[in-house]
């Protein structure tokens, strides 16, 4: 099982992805809204922003958030290190239910460019 380190180190990482991002995907990742990530497992949300095709992690809190961020996404800490490695595809975690993504739907279509 992963570890809550392991998870920051995995939201570092894709924030560096998305800071090298080019075209569609650099467009995408331009969106400033609030972010959590729930890491079910080990029952921690990291909250914060994406902002500037890079995301920022404010804080860690246990459970869940106090308010509810714009974009959140919802798995385990496995999954999140595996996404973030390219070892688990998106869509293949998603639509089996491994993995959560609730946004608007403007910004669903947004970020489809970054999956």
């Amino acid at each position: 099982m992963a570890t809550i380190e392991e998870c920051r180190r995995a939201l570092d990482r894709f924030s560096e992805a998305l800071a090298g991002a080019e075209g569609d995907a650099a467009r995408a990742a331009a969106l400033d809204r609030s972010l959590s990530c729930r890491i079910t497992d080990l029952d921690v949300t990291f909250v914060g922003r994406l902002r500037d095709g890079r995301v920022e992690v404010r804080d860690t809190v246990r459970g869940l958030p106090p308010e509810k961020a714009q974009i959140r996404l919802t798995t385990t800490g496995d999954d999140l290190v595996a996404l973030v490695a390219g070892e688990l595809p998106f869509a293949r975690a998603w639509g089996s239910g491994r993995v959560r993504l609730e946004a608007g739907l403007r910004d669903l279509l947004r970020l489809r460019k970054l999956l």
